[in-house]
C-alpha cells in the first residue's frame, strides 16, 4: 500500500486546526490532525513533506517519522515541522489500523486497561478558537452566548463549587483550572501580589469547601511564570492538595524545573509543549517531573508518544496525554492511554466532547461515568463528517503523486 496523495483540510469555524488526509492506492484514507498555525503547517506539508512521502509504502511509520524528524531544521521543538510530522504520523497509524482491521490500541500492543479515568479541563465552548495563542483574551468566556450547559471556564472563575458538584454528578472526579493567568499577564510572570494570589485561590477553596477530597484538582499555570514567582504560587497551592501543578515555568531548562520541584511539595506535571523523546529524557534525567504530559499532535505523533511513554515508564513516571485542542488528537490519545501500562489519566473537555467535536467527527471516544472505554472500530475509528468537508468554509488542498 503506497501513498498517492496528501490532502490538508481547514474549516473557517475552527481557525486553529489543520486536518490531514493521507490517500493510498488501496483506497484507504488515514486521518491526522494538528493545532495552531494551520496555514504555516499546511504550506510545509505540501512544500516539504509531500515530496518525501508520495509513492512510499504507507505502513513504514517509524521510517517516515525518522525522515521527517531528521530534517536540517525543526527536529527539536514543537514548531511547524514537528506539528506537520505529528499529523502525518497520526494519519499513518490510522491507516495501519484500517489495513489490519484492528483498533489502534491493538496495533500499539493491545489493551493495558479495560477503561481509563478521565478528568475535565474546565474550558468553555469557544476556548482558544482564535489564533491569539494561550492568553486570557482568547478564553472565549461569554455565558450569554453559550451553546450548551457546560460553560466551565466561566464557572470555575465564579462558581467553582457548583461546577465541582456538576462534575461529580457525571462521575467525573478530577478537574483542571487556571485562575492564575490574569496575574501572570499583569506582571509578565515576574511576581504575584498578595491580593491577586488570594483571588486566584478562591476557586480552589470553594471546591474543597464544597466537596472536600472527592474532587482531584489540577492547577494549570501555562508556563507563564518565572521560577521565583512560580514557587510562591506552588507553596500557596499546597494547602489545597493539588493532584498536580502543570507547566509552572517555560519548559526550556530541566534543571530549573527540577530545582523548583525540590523546593515545593506539590507534584509537577510537564509538558504538552515538549517534542520528541530526547526532550523528555532531559527532564526525566533531571528528576524534574512527577507526571509526564504529552500532546500527540505536537510531540511527533503516536509512534513518538509511545516511545516517550515507554521512556517515562523506565523512570517510574506515569503519563497523562493532553487534549484541549481537537477531536482527532483526543481519539488518538485515548487509544494510547488504553495501551500504555503507565497511563494515569486522560484529559477531556466536556464542553468539546458534547459540543463541537460531535459536529465535526463521525465518532468520538466512549466517555461515561468518569472513564473512557475502548472502541472496536479499525484504526482511529472516526472520520470527518462528510457534510463538513462539503461546507462553504472548508478549504482543501491536495498534492498527489
Amino acid at each position: 500500500m503506497k501513498i498517492t496523495g496528501i490532502e490538508t483540510i481547514r474549516l473557517g469555524e475552527f481557525a486553529n486546526l489543520l486536518w490531514l488526509h493521507i490517500h493510498t492506492d488501496a483506497g484507504l484514507v488515514g486521518l491526522g490532525e494538528t493545532f495552531f498555525g494551520p496555514r504555516a503547517v499546511e504550506a510545509y506539508i505540501h512544500e516539504t513533506v509531500a515530496p518525501l512521502l508520495l509513492g512510499k509504502p504507507a505502513l513504514q511509520m517509524d521510517r517516515h517519522a525518522r525522515t521527517l524528524q531528521s530534517q536540517y531544521l525543526g527536529f527539536s521543538g514543537s514548531g511547524v515541522e514537528m506539528r506537520a510530522a505529528s499529523a502525518v504520523d497520526i494519519a499513518l497509524w490510522d491507516l495501519f489500523g484500517q489495513a489490519t482491521g484492528q483498533p489502534l490500541y491493538q496495533c500499539l500492543g493491545g489493551l493495558s486497561h479495560e477503561r481509563v479515568r478521565i478528568y475535565n479541563t474546565c474550558a468553555g465552548y469557544r476556548y482558544i478558537r482564535s489564533a491569539s495563542g494561550q492568553k486570557t483574551d482568547n478564553w472565549g468566556v461569554d455565558p450569554a452566548s453559550a451553546s450548551g450547559p457546560y460553560e466551565d471556564l466561566e464557572a470555575f472563575l465564579h462558581r467553582a463549587d457548583e461546577l465541582a458538584h456538576s462534575l461529580l454528578e457525571q462521575g467525573i472526579t478530577a478537574m483542571k483550572i487556571w485562575p492564575f493567568d490574569f496575574a501572570a499577564e499583569a506582571s509578565d510572570g515576574h511576581f504575584i501580589s498578595a491580593a491577586d494570589l488570594d483571588d486566584a485561590l478562591i476557586p480552589f477553596r470553594k471546591i474543597r469547601d464544597a466537596v472536600g477530597g472527592k474532587m482531584d484538582i489540577m492547577a494549570e499555570l501555562h508556563s507563564l511564570w518565572t521560577p521565583p514567582a512560580a514557587e510562591v504560587v506552588l507553596r500557596a497551592l499546597a494547602e489545597f492538595r493539588p493532584f498536580w501543578v502543570e507547566d509552572p515555568i517555560k519548559m526550556v531548562n530541566a534543571d530549573l524545573l527540577a530545582s523548583l520541584r525540590a523546593r515545593t511539595s506539590v507534584p509537577i506535571c510537564a509538558s504538552e509543549t515538549l517534542a520528541t523523546r530526547r526532550a523528555f529524557r532531559e527532564f526525566l534525567q533531571a528528576d524534574a517531573v512527577d507526571v509526564v504530559m504529552l500532546d500527540l499532535s505536537w510531540c511527533g505523533g503516536i509512534g513518538e508518544a509511545k516511545k516517550i511513554a515507554t521512556l517515562a515508564e523506565a523512570w517510574g513516571r506515569p503519563v497523562a496525554p493532553h487534549d484541549c485542542t481537537g477531536p482527532v488528537v483526543l481519539t488518538a490519545s485515548v487509544h494510547l492511554s488504553l495501551n500504555c501500562p503507565n497511563t494515569l489519566v486522560q484529559e477531556t473537555v466536556r464542553a468539546f466532547t458534547s459540543g463541537w467535536y460531535q459536529e465535526v467527527m463521525t465518532d468520538l471516544p466512549d466517555i461515561r461515568d468518569g472513564f473512557v472505554y475502548p472502541s472496536q472500530k479499525a484504526g482511529l475509528g472516526t472520520a470527518l463528517q462528510p457534510e463538513r468537508l462539503a461546507a462553504a468554509d472548508c478549504e482543501r488542498r491536495m498534492t498527489a503523486a
